[in-house]
């Protein structure tokens, strides 16, 4: 997916965050925020720079901690040494294939869990579940 540079109210909704909407933030913010994927750093840098080449590594990176950092966006770390970011903020759970490694969003209302919020000697803040499996209607990777 290319990045959607030109959606009007890309920079609106930066400024309304405090972020000053610098060609390379709206570039990033662009494709980030539009996806589905939950695509890592380097995954960001390669789309965005497919139409913006002059882009640093740097510029993503600290673009996407601001976009965390302003609430625009989730950090996960859904699997040891596997960041991803999420541009979907509504409560929700994840299921990660076994094969391809697509990671799918799961509605909230889907899985129930019970009594987490009285676990004795902890302050439950926020809690998803993270499954693995295999998803039987996504087609096999090819080797």
């Amino acid at each position: 997916m290319a990045p959607r540079t030109h959606d009007p109210e890309l920079p609106a909704l930066l400024r309304a965050r405090g972020i000053s909407p610098s060609a390379q933030r709206v570039a990033v913010a662009g494709y980030v925020l539009h996806t589905r994927e939950h695509p890592s750093a380097d995954t960001v840098w390669a789309r965005v720079r497919a139409g913006f080449p002059m882009i640093s590594r740097a510029t993503v990176y600290n673009t996407l901690n601001l976009l965390v950092r302003k609430g625009l966006l989730r950090e996960l770390v859904l699997a040891e040494g596997r960041v991803v970011f999420d541009p979907n903020l509504d409560r929700h759970h994840h299921f990660i294939d076994d094969r391809s490694g697509a990671i799918v969003d799961v509605p909230w209302d889907s899985v129930r869990v019970s009594r987490v919020e009285s676990l004795p000697g902890l302050d439950v803040r926020d809690y998803q579940v993270v499954m693995h499996g295999r998803n039987r209607s996504a087609p096999a990777r090819k080797a």
